[in-house]
């Protein structure tokens, strides 16, 4: 088998496909976590606790030979870390929705029709003589 046959018999496996449009969906569903958390929830959040903008809080360490300041930018590192838990937790529950999708649901018995019923009676009866 030549090395494109293969390669092209290895790209094509459904989880290979399936792959590769998760990730796509999955950094598109990145971007929206991105907005969500820097335009909808940090300002309100940011306003609520006195008027902080989450990007500007930062500690001054010092400055770098070329005259800059030095900052710890802890703001970021807090937004990034809101960000993250939105995404922790959509993804907990689209999983959760998965995986209930999946269980079987408990099975009400069918009766059996009465055709069924009949063919019954008649072996019982047979396996009475």
């Amino acid at each position: 088998m030549s090395l494109a046959s293969e390669f092209k018999e290895f790209a094509m496996k459904g989880s290979v496909v399936d792959l590769a449009v998760g990730v796509v969906i999955g950094a598109a569903f990145g971007k929206i976590v991105n907005s969500l958390v820097v335009d909808i929830i940090m300002p309100p959040l940011g306003l609520a606790i006195g008027g902080v903008d989450f990007k500007d809080l930062a500690v001054r360490l010092g400055t770098d030979p070329a005259g800059k300041d030095v900052l710890f930018r802890y703001g970021v590192f807090l937004q990034t870390v809101f960000e993250f838990l939105i995404v922790a937790l959509a993804l907990f529950v689209v999983i959760k929705g998965i995986n209930k999708l999946k269980r079987p649901s408990p099975s009400v018995p069918v009766p059996p029709t009465k055709t069924e019923a009949l063919l019954q009676e008649i072996r019982d009866q047979l396996a009475k003589r």
